[in-house]
């Protein structure tokens, strides 16, 4: 399969899967491999739905961890079209299904009440200024709540997650308080929560959060994780998840 012109393939760190990117749409970051760390996800079958899909690395990730079907939808029609293509390159068109569709106008193809496993890397900010709308919209669509706010992400993910199934999301620990919220207002109880640090001594850049719908109270918070050493390398401790080594 032929690249477009500006795009490249990468290896995904501790597997031999490969992801098309390119540096005119937004490439997949930390928290996204983290995400597909973290979550609980059935090993032989069931059903798996990622929000916010991108290029598809969280359904490409969770193949090494669960036989399950893994479904992405991304609102972005050239991340959708790579996600597709770098599906195909893996193999993985029995395994992963790709949609291009919003998340607000979702259409029956997308059960609800339905999915084992809800993941979301949502858009982390609430505000975008119109400079960066200009100067690249596929930028501003992944970090901007433009076609999607949290809550847009929550209640959808209530809406296609089964009774006692999981919603797991990747975000800001500023936006912590606002998830818990809102994930008791649709119904998910927060079970598993961890902290990821740029490096020791600094603020935490990043927050998983793992609920369960309908599920009782009761939080379990996970040893955090620092991504730096001192000397500018990955810990141990991050490169073990990162690598899926853990």
């Amino acid at each position: 399969m032929s690249l477009n012109f500006d795009e490249r393939l990468d290896y995904i760190a501790g597997t031999d899967l490969k992801i098309i990117q390119s540096p005119s749409v937004f490439s997949f970051s930390i928290d996204a491999v983290l995400l597909a760390r973290f979550v609980s996800v059935p090993i032989q079958k069931g059903q798996i739905l990622d929000l916010c899909t991108g290029n598809g690395i969280i359904p490409i990730i969770l193949t090494t961890r669960s036989r399950a079907h893994i479904t992405g939808i991304e609102i972005q029609e050239r991340l959708y079209q790579m996600a597709k293509r770098s599906s195909v390159i893996n193999q993985l068109e029995s395994q992963v299904s790709l949609l291009h569709a919003d998340i607000n106008q979702l259409s029956p193809d997308i059960k609800r009440s339905y999915y084992d496993v809800v993941t979301c890397n949502p858009p982390y900010f609430e505000t975008v200024t119109p400079d960066e709308l200009n100067h690249n919209i596929h930028f501003a669509i992944a970090r901007h709540e433009i076609h999607c706010s949290l809550e847009d992400v929550i209640r959808v993910c209530s809406e296609c997650v089964k009774s006692r199934g999981k919603v797991a999301l990747v975000h800001r620990p500023e936006r912590l308080a606002d998830i818990i919220s809102l994930m008791r207002k649709y119904r998910i109880e927060a079970k598993r929560m961890q902290l990821i640090y740029p490096k020791a001594g600094k603020v935490a850049n990043m927050v998983l959060v793992e609920g369960i719908k309908d599920g009782s109270p009761g939080m379990t918070c996970l040893a955090p994780i620092n991504i730096y050493k001192e000397n500018g390398q990955y810990t141990t401790a991050f490169r073990e998840v990162y690598e899926g080594m853990n």
